[in-house]
């Protein structure tokens, strides 16, 4: 069981997510801005963090890379979600994210992007 933030603003997106993860047995935790986000992943400190490129306030890119170049948070693994593959090379190798999952995506899909973030984390801290 991971405790896993999903961050996004689009209610039927994290309806989905909830569901599909839940149902594997995580505790999900949501953020609907960036801003918000920033605080609940340093008072919280997620297994894995589920982000949309595109939320208010502060968007995910940069939510992104305050959380890989911040020390308290860095090893956190983050998961982008993004609907286009271009977002995918906008997003620059440093304080990027571990792993992509382009919208809209299976629930297979999702579900084995998370394992395989949970994995290698799992493996590094060994």
């Amino acid at each position: 069981m991971a405790r896993i933030l999903v961050i996004d603003d689009e209610p039927d997106v994290v309806r989905l997510i909830l569901k599909v993860l839940s149902g594997r047995g995580h505790v999900v935790q949501t953020a609907r801005d960036g801003a918000s986000a920033l605080a609940r992943v340093k008072h919280e400190a997620p297994d894995v963090i589920l982000l949309d490129s595109d939320v208010p306030k502060i968007d995910g890119a940069e939510v992104c890379r305050r959380i890989k170049t911040d020390a308290a948070t860095e090893r956190i693994p983050v998961v982008m979600m993004t609907s286009s593959y271009i977002d995918i090379y906008d997003v620059g190798a440093e304080g990027g994210p571990d792993a992509f999952v382009v919208r809209p995506f299976a629930r297979e899909v999702l579900a084995n992007v998370v394992d395989r973030v949970l994995f290698r984390r799992s493996v590094a801290r060994a």
